[in-house]
């Protein structure tokens, strides 16, 4: 069992940044690869970036790319998002998850999610 807990979110103007984290509960952490997603109001949930157990590789939505950054710490058991040039299309709430899958752009491939952090950018 794996426990994620994000945090980091925030109104912030266009053009912005933000930084979230998600802290894991296991040391076991380092063996999971680990995504973020996010959901707007009345939308799917979307797959945003993803990083593998070693944080060697890394992916993003063409949405986000060269805008997110996605890293992690093992040491730490913490997972980042830095999130930069923000939109208001950005918008939405962003939620972290742990999994095993390759198949990381896939939410139902994620074995254990966090509860979310709302984050709103405004024009």
């Amino acid at each position: 069992q794996v426990q994620l807990v994000e945090s980091g979110g925030g109104l912030v103007q266009a053009g912005g940044s933000l930084r979230l984290s998600c802290a894991a509960s296991r040391r076991a952490f380092a063996m999971y690869h680990m995504g973020w997603f996010r959901q707007a109001p009345g939308k799917e949930r979307e797959f945003v970036a993803a990083i593998v157990w070693s944080g060697r590789g890394t992916d993003y939505a063409d949405s986000v790319k060269g805008r997110f950054t996605i890293s992690r710490d093992n040491a730490k058991n913490t997972m980042y998002l830095q999130m930069n040039s923000l939109k208001p299309e950005d918008t939405a709430l962003y939620y972290c998850a742990a999994g095993y899958s390759d198949d990381y752009k896939a939410h139902g491939t994620y074995g254990y999610w966090g509860q979310g952090t709302q984050v709103t950018v405004s024009s």
